[in-house]
This record gives structure tokens, C-alpha cells and sequence, in this order.
């Protein structure tokens, strides 16, 4: 079950701080004023609150799995946000980066 808990709050982390991130982007890039910078200012916070629910306690290693989620979740979020169409290359780097999210916070390690 902690597996479960850990994947729903690793994609609960990528919704908060890519949706954070494309806000701020709309607000300053698009100009769509600071409305939408404050509310992606208040969705990175959410980030980082969520990232200290993960089962495990070591800062490092949740953050750096998290990049592996992170670099996938963008390339989804583009997708469905703006239209982006990742090709092959785009694909395969994200699942090699998830395999290796999976790798730093899911192998047996014996404790």
C-alpha cells in the first residue's frame, strides 16, 4: 500500500508544481497578469507541502526520483495544456527517467 500512497502523491507533487510553474508562465510570458503568477505561486507551496507526505523520510532520494516524475508529467502536461507533440525521442527519455524514479524508490534494500 505505501507503493500505492507514494505513486498518488508523487503525481498529486507534478500536478502542483508543473501546474504552478504553467501559471506563472501564463501570468508573465502570455501576460496574463498576477492573478494567475499568484496562483502559481500558491501551487508550488502545495508542491512542496506534498513532497514531505511521501512515505519515505530521506529528502534526497524523494527529490531526486521525483525529477524522473517530474520530466515525464511535463511532457504530459504540454501535451494536454498547449498542444505539444512529443516524438519518440521525447517518449523514450521519459520512461527511461520514470524507470529510474522506480529504481531510486522502489528497490529492495534490504531495510
Amino acid at each position: 500500500m505505501s507503493v500505492f500512497k507514494s505513486l498518488v502523491l508523487f503525481v498529486f507533487a507534478a500536478l502542483f508544481e508543473i501546474g504552478g510553474a504553467w501559471l506563472v508562465w501564463q501570468g508573465v510570458r502570455e501576460h496574463k497578469g498576477w492573478i494567475w503568477i499568484g496562483a502559481g505561486v500558491v501551487a508550488l507551496g502545495l508542491y512542496g507541502f506534498v513532497a514531505t507526505l511521501q512515505p519515505d523520510g530521506e529528502f534526497g532520494r524523494i527529490l531526486a526520483a521525483y525529477g524522473g516524475v517530474f520530466v515525464a508529467g511535463s511532457i504530459a502536461w504540454g501535451v494536454v495544456a498547449d498542444g505539444y507533440r512529443p516524438d519518440r525521442y521525447d517518449i523514450t527519455g521519459a520512461l527511461i527517467c520514470l524507470a529510474g524514479m522506480a529504481v531510486i524508490m522502489y528497490a529492495p534494500r534490504g531495510h
